[in-house]
């Protein structure tokens, strides 16, 4: 009879070499300590002791740092280089896939800021919810309900945690469950309340409907208000290996298949696109049907839906929610805007609502 073993929750922590350190933790700490031994050797004839400590501490306790320190599960050096990175490149970012066009002479180089290209991952949304993600295949995002696990008995929590091994151990291909917070607007849920107050049946239920909305806008202005979603996230390559035995792939059907992906990425077929599809919708089915047990139901989001997750991934502060009809970065707007009250002729709005002068 097989016994029921824990999955450990630090599956990602990197590999010990020696002791505590790992790979990278010892490549820093063992490189500064190199190079400032290497730096006393060549310089004790003729740089005091005392001196050379002076420079040799803070440089080798900022290297311990960034090599053992961590922020919210990432460590230093890490940090160090993202923001490295983040100051030198450009600090504005415009729509354009094509590349940024020279800025005219008669600018000049203080009157512009530095403008970088925005490049998003996905390139389009399916009508049936598939992310486009250009030559790294298609994905898609489901929405997960959530369990209560502290409120559930000893056996009640086995049982849950046996129900998500067996997923696990489905697992065929990489997954990721994505745990976003953003901000609440109970604007909406205000109006309604108050909207469908009048109409209730007894007087003591209009009166509970109209505290309820007060207390709910006192919530809003007392608080930020905020909500958790957990998103179950797949992704499919166009070109997959197929396994020649029951081992799975071998390293060179996988460099055949990179390679031939590379050379196709330029015009992907749509029967790559549609098998790619076919294999995203049958892993989505069998993620519904095995976290059913635990009490997770899986809900794919449309085109619509999955949209506006990703307007508001990049931007996370606004609370205009985004929808399927909002235009693309290359559609060209041609509604006719009142920005201008003199203008009566629809003739004098360019294709933006801009009034021609």
């Amino acid at each position: 009879m097989s016994q029921p073993v824990r999955i450990p929750s630090d599956v990602d922590r990197e590999d010990r070499v020696i002791g505590p350190l790992t790979a990278r933790q010892l490549l820093i700490v063992s490189v500064t300590g190199i190079v400032l031994y290497a730096t006393y050797t060549a310089t004790r004839s003729f740089v005091p002791l005392v001196v050379f400590l002076i420079v040799a501490i803070p440089i080798g306790a900022t290297a311990a740092l960034l090599a053992l320190g961590q922020r919210d599960g990432v460590t230093l050096d890490r940090l160090a280089l993202a923001a490295l990175r983040q100051r030198m490149s450009p600090q504005h970012r415009v729509a354009a896939p094509e590349g940024i066009h020279a800025v005219p002479e008669w600018l000049g180089d203080n009157s512009t800021p530095s403008l970088g290209a925005l490049r998003l991952p996905a390139e389009a949304v399916a009508d049936t919810g598939v992310i486009d993600l250009g030559k790294d295949g298609l994905a898609v995002v489901a929405v997960c309900s959530t369990v209560n696990f502290s409120l559930r008995t000893h056996t009640e929590q086995e049982s849950l945690v046996a129900s998500f091994g067996r997923y696990l151990h489905s697992l065929t291909a990489p997954v990721q469950v994505l745990v976003r917070t953003e901000r609440l607007d109970l604007s909406g849920q205000i109006a309604e309340l108050r909207e469908q107050a009048g109409g209730l049946p007894h007087p003591a239920l209009e009166q509970a409907a109209y505290e309820h909305a007060e207390y709910l806008e006192q919530l809003g202005r007392a608080t930020e208000l905020l909500r958790r979603q957990v998103l179950l996230i797949l992704r499919e390559p166009l070109f997959t290996a197929a396994p020649s035995d029951g081992l799975g792939v071998s390293p060179l059907t996988a460099l055949i298949a990179k390679r031939k992906a590379s050379k196709q990425a330029g015009a992907v077929d749509e029967a790559a696109q549609r098998a790619a599809e076919t294999r995203l919708a049958r892993r989505l089915g069998e993620a519904a049907e095995l976290l059913s047990p635990a009490g997770i139901v899986v809900t794919p989001l449309d085109a619509g839906q999955a949209t506006g997750l990703l307007a508001a991934a990049c931007d996370p502060d606004s609370l205009i929610p985004p929808n399927i009809g909002l235009a693309g970065s290359d559609d060209v707007i041609t509604t006719v805007s009142d920005w201008d009250d003199d203008a009566e002729d629809p003739d004098d709005y360019d294709t933006v609502g801009r009034h021609h002068q």
